[in-house]
């Protein structure tokens, strides 16, 4: 965690050290939940080893996922998270989980100790707005093939370890379809 925090270049060492000593190791197992809906989320986590899937159920009770979170990022149910209502979506382990937790009290001091801490937390809000807004243009621009190929290009590790019924979701497409595109762009 360290290591990803200096990559940053915004937190001094004596800020880090001060991140470190809040944080609180937490071992999920494959199928346990960070947060499910319902819920208000008070904490941030960072993933040092593992895989979440972040879903939501639509109006006709279908999962739908939305979003993975691989090792060295964190994690929260951001909306939730700021505004301390409840979330609607469900955040699940994919696989065994370690994570740091520092929950939003102590999130709360850092931002008044510094204003390195403001602009952390504004560079990570930002990135996480940008990977947003991708994501959604993805989804609402380009076919179904287009994004399963974006996939491939910047995401080979989500078809690696991501099963393929939270993937046909993540693409928006039935599972059904995306064995046809992986056999079109296979031959």
């Amino acid at each position: 965690m360290r290591d990803f925090l200096e990559t940053f270049d915004i937190l001094t060492k004596d800020e880090i050290d001060s991140f470190e000593k809040k944080v609180v190791n937490r071992t999920l197992k494959k199928g346990d939940f960070f947060i499910k809906k319902g819920q208000i989320c008070k904490e941030v986590g960072f993933v040092t080893s593992g895989l979440f899937r972040s879903f939501y159920h639509s109006s006709s009770e279908e999962e739908v996922t939305y979003c993975f979170t691989f090792s060295n990022s964190f994690v929260s149910a951001y909306s939730s998270f700021l505004s301390q209502n409840e979330t609607v979506e469900n955040i699940q382990a994919l696989t065994d989980i370690e994570i740091l937790i520092i929950s939003r009290n102590e999130i709360l001091e850092l931002e008044q100790s510094s204003t390195n801490w403001l602009r952390f937390f504004k560079h990570i809000a930002e990135q996480e707005y940008i990977k947003m807004e991708k994501r959604i243009f993805l989804l609402q621009k380009e076919t179904a093939e287009k994004r399963y190929r974006d996939l491939l290009t910047n995401h080979p590790e989500f078809l690696q370890l991501i099963p393929l019924n939270f993937l046909s979701s993540y693409l928006g497409i039935t599972q059904r379809h995306l064995s046809r595109i992986r056999r079109l762009i296979s031959n």
